[in-house]
């Protein structure tokens, strides 16, 4: 089944084009400031499967409605940065571009989920040349941002894979195990910021 329907064709456009946006807008700031504001910029449309596996979760109707305007990450964009500061000050820059709205924020850096995930989400609202569920020409499209550190990043790719994998004897203990790994890893980011902060004191 083909959840998005006919505004499915336009998601990888939209995508691309946002992901386009970022890219110009760290390559300005690196003009400026001489450093990246990312390493790594990726994107995504969410497969059918799972998006109607998440709809049925939530209890919403199987319909490109349902799919584009009440999830809101039919479009996945993932930005790994080299240092919790990058994220704050890339979370700032977008909040204030004209091309997009952001529409929804959750700090799981600052404070991280239970079970140790870390990252930033945005949702943001964009403007297209497409029509869109409600019939608005130039329609508009959301999509998910997350913003995390390598080491975030790492560590979610891990915890991804326990989630899915259902032949795991002792995924209880593993699960521990990533959890302290998590705490770790957020010590270490901290640590590399302080570093580079003292590095950059005298600039």
């Amino acid at each position: 089944m083909e959840i998005y329907g006919a505004y499915g064709n336009y998601l990888p456009e939209i995508k691309d084009e946002i992901m386009h946006k970022i890219d110009e807008l760290s390559q300005k700031v690196e003009k400026q400031d001489g450093e990246k504001l990312y390493e790594h910029l990726i994107g995504r449309i969410k497969c059918s499967y799972s998006m109607i596996e998440k709809c049925q979760r939530k209890g919403l109707d199987l319909t490109p409605k349902s799919a584009l305007n009440d999830c809101k990450d039919a479009i996945g964009i993932r930005i790994v940065c080299n240092f919790i500061d990058d994220i704050y000050k890339l979370v700032g820059f977008l909040k204030i571009q004209d091309w997009c709205v952001v529409v929804k924020e959750k700090d799981y850096v600052s404070k991280s989920k239970p079970n140790g995930y870390r990252s930033y989400h945005l949702i943001i609202k964009v403007s297209c040349p497409y029509p869109d569920i409600n019939g608005r020409i130039p329609g508009n499209y959301y999509a998910e941002i997350q913003l995390r550190t390598i080491a975030m990043d790492s560590w979610a790719s891990l915890e991804h894979e326990l989630k899915y994998k259902h032949n795991i004897k002792n995924p209880e203990q593993i699960g521990n195990e990533l959890k302290r790994c998590a705490d770790q890893l957020a010590s270490c980011d901290v640590q590399m910021q302080t570093i580079r902060q003292v590095i950059h004191e005298y600039d």
